[in-house]
């Protein structure tokens, strides 16, 4: 390590920024200095009663760059004492939230979605910087957040009830009302979209938000939660804090938190699960995945291979529903030297650079973690056709990288048994598309499943005897728009409601039916009224 590198994060980060191409390529791309975290290495501040506040935290996280080990911000383990203080906020702005009209809570959430637009690009750059995806594609994590804030704009109507004359005179009326305080708890690899799976839809639903950003991306979160105060989003309605265990427990034990909304890894979110509904508390954890992809012979070959690699390789392969499987039937074996021509030709490098196309894994660990099950896989009898583990960029040596990967081999590999969560690609071959069905079936995930084929009936076939919960056709990673709900089963999600859309939307409401008998009578009246009446 160099003796940059064992300087105090202070000292790192003002050095980092005067010399650092990657945080000189990040000052371009901002047009504002932010109030929740910064990139000069001083940590980054809670978010408590409207206030953005340093923590009184004695032990920090450093977040350091991928692409060059530079701390350019450090992460607050959240104390015990502003904890409570965070769901004694969020409770008492609860007691007025709720009471907030639809049509007020629409307005806000139209500020937001223009606020986001707006600064797009800017919550992009600090996904880059601490995150290592490519910014482009860091774009489109803020797009993907983005579309669900265009969804909850809709609130009024998504939020009307039923009612029925269920006798003479009297009616029952269903109404959907807010829990109180909710939580969600995010990962590192989607910064942006997942605090906005949660964002737009507990606060258009007239709940409050307490938002734990992982430990090492947290800066989209915080310029979030500043652009929400700016929409005017009321003080305490939103809250961000930070940490890691100490910060879970403290969010699953906090008897004012109703609802806990998780995405992240399998044993983290069987322990969040766990421990929160034993408290009697709702609880949606999406986890580990093994998305599979069926290439059949009669595919469209240009199309597939393009699809193929990019949802392997993309982002570094750090995403639930990134394709790590495929399986080729038949003839299609044919195709795998194409697409591992086509994989190596991607571009390793830093986010900021337009020509990379796989950025930096998110730390060291990672990294050696990745590469090591590469090499399991190889000892145990896998084959290798490209070899990521020695990827390299010349001006950037200290960075995380993994290059595109692709195996072949047999199902009983590590291989194919784990949750790689890197640049890795893992091949089985089968004759029939029913053995590729099989195979998906078999497995303990759910989250997706897709095929490329130019079979109308063989992909109705698949779409209708797989198991898992998205499916694409000729897409290769089928996740839904927010006018549909999150639909990952089996082993990859835990709890009754899913993630954002019409579903989603029911996580973070209660039903109340009111039953009433007015018996008719006539109703004097001597004056009318003439004006058209206002929502407050």
């Amino acid at each position: 390590m160099s003796l940059r590198i064992q300087r105090s994060a202070a000292t790192i980060g003002r050095r980092c920024y005067a010399s650092s191409s990657s945080l000189d390529a990040y000052s371009k791309l901002n047009t504002r200095q932010w109030k929740g975290t910064s990139v000069d290495g001083t940590p980054v501040k809670n978010f408590i009663g409207g206030k953005f506040v340093p923590s009184k935290a004695t032990k920090h996280y450093d977040v350091h760059n991928p692409a060059t080990q530079e701390v350019v911000t450090r992460t607050p383990q959240t104390t015990p004492e502003e904890l409570r203080e965070t769901f004694a906020a969020a409770q008492d702005a609860f007691k007025t939230w709720k009471e907030t009209s639809l049509f007020s809570r629409q307005n806000i959430l139209f500020k937001y979605q223009a606020l986001i637009r707006q600064y797009q690009s800017e919550i992009a750059a600090c996904i880059t910087l601490e995150q290592g995806k490519t910014h482009a594609d860091a774009m489109g994590d803020v797009f993907r957040g983005l579309q669900v804030v265009d969804t909850a704009t809709a609130i009024p109507t998504l939020l009307k009830g039923e009612s029925v004359e269920v006798a003479k005179d009297m009616d029952t009326t269903s109404i959907r009302t807010p829990l109180g305080v909710t939580a969600a708890i995010c990962p590192f690899n989607f910064p942006a979209m997942i605090p906005l799976w949660s964002i737009p839809t507990a606060l258009a639903t007239g709940n409050t938000l307490v938002l734990k950003p992982s430990e090492r991306t947290p800066g989209a979160s915080m310029i979030l939660a500043e652009l929400a105060q700016e929409a005017g989003v009321p003080d305490g309605v939103l809250s961000v804090v930070h940490g890691a265990h100490d910060t879970v427990n403290g969010i699953l034990d906090a008897p004012e938190v109703k609802a806990i909304s998780f995405v992240g890894g399998d044993n983290a979110g069987k322990y969040i699960h766990g421990r929160g509904t034993a408290q009697g508390k709702r609880v949606q954890s999406n986890m580990a995945a093994k998305n599979h992809c069926v290439l059949m012979p009669d595919a469209n070959q240009n199309d597939a291979l393009n699809g193929i690699v990019g949802a392997f390789a993309g982002a570094a392969g750090q995403r639930c529903m990134a394709l790590s499987v495929l399986i080729t039937v038949g003839k299609a074996k044919d195709w795998v030297p194409e697409l591992v021509k086509r994989a190596g030709e991607l571009h390793v490098g830093s986010g900021f650079d337009k020509s990379t196309d796989v950025g930096p894994v998110i730390s060291p660990v990672a990294r050696d973690r990745i590469k090591g099950l590469i090499t399991q896989s190889v000892e145990e009898g896998a084959e290798l056709l490209l070899d990521g583990r020695n990827a390299s960029v010349a001006s950037l040596p200290d960075g995380n990288w993994v290059g595109p990967t692709v195996l072949k081999g047999k199902r009983e590999n590590v291989g194919y048994k784990t949750e790689i969560f890197g640049p890795a690609l893992y091949i089985l071959e089968v004759e029939t598309l029913d053995d590729a069905i099989k195979l998906i079936n078999e497995s303990p995930y759910g989250n997706g499943a897709s095929i490329y084929t130019s079979s109308g009936a063989a992909a109705r076939y698949f779409t209708h005897n797989v198991e898992p919960g998205q499916i694409g056709v000729n897409v290769p990673i089928p996740v839904p728009v927010p006018t549909f709900s999150w639909s990952g089963n089996k082993g990859s999600f835990r709890g009754d409601v899913p993630f954002y859309g019409p579903q989603g939307l029911f996580f973070y409401l209660q039903n109340k039916t009111v039953t009433s008998h007015w018996r008719v009578q006539d109703v004097d009246s001597t004056r009318g009224t003439v004006s058209m009446p206002v929502h407050q």
